[in-house]
């Protein structure tokens, strides 16, 4: 598939059959999880959304938390995997993270951007703006719309108040370099659903298929 291709028919996600989420889901390097939760679905009571928009860090990458080893700040990082790791970005907003393979490694899958499809009354109301295409466009926007604390950080994502489907099927992905980091920069580690409109930022126009690309 070629990322043209790809970006034409990202209509596809909307039809996939979704399965409840396992731990086996995200015993995984990050990118991969990454990858591959792009058209899953996520709600956390009720108020959530396609995933159309990722990020993977992982131990070995200077620009994760986790690059340092163990601190209070990201210990739920090197715990098991399908754990939520949250962290204020700048001091104000929060960030929904996804911990990734085998306990004490420290990897996880940030969750950029959601397509809004149950409870926008709910997002309008934190987010105090109409537009759905804005309510979680962003790391930050999307934690507020579903109403993301501290006090989620640690928790199972296979347990309420989260819900994790996941596609039984891909969609068309595509992957380019991370955003608003300062190390590693050119790592091809962003994963979006080509052609969504509830991306955070377009992708540019070189962004690479990662669609057909079991290790990417």
């Amino acid at each position: 598939m070629t990322v043209e291709s790809a970006r034409t028919n990202s209509s596809l996600m909307t039809s996939t059959t979704l399965r409840a989420a396992t731990p086996d889901d995200f015993n995984a390097p990050s990118e991969q999880v990454a990858r591959r939760l792009i058209g899953a679905i996520l709600s956390v009571d009720g108020v959530g959304g396609r995933i159309v928009e990722t990020e993977a860090y992982d131990r070995e990458d200077p620009a994760s938390h986790s690059f340092s080893g163990p601190t209070p700040r990201n210990a739920v990082m090197f715990g098991p995997p399908a754990y939520a790791y949250i962290y204020r970005s700048y001091g104000i907003h929060w960030c929904l993270n996804f911990v990734c393979r085998e306990a004490g490694h420290g990897a996880g899958v940030l969750i950029r951007a959601v397509e809004p499809l149950t409870g926008l009354d709910a997002m309008r109301q934190r987010r105090g703006m109409e537009p759905a295409k804005l309510l979680c466009s962003g790391p930050g926007r999307l934690a507020q719309a579903l109403g993301i604390t501290h006090r989620n950080n640690g928790m199972s994502l296979l347990e309420a108040p989260f819900s994790i489907e996941m596609p039984e099927e891909e969609g068309p992905v595509i992957a380019g370099p991370r955003i608003g980091i300062t190390k590693a920069m050119d790592v091809p580690w962003r994963f979006g659903l080509a052609g969504s409109k509830f991306l955070s930022k377009p992708f540019s126009k070189d962004a690479k298929d990662a669609s057909d690309t079991p290790n990417a």
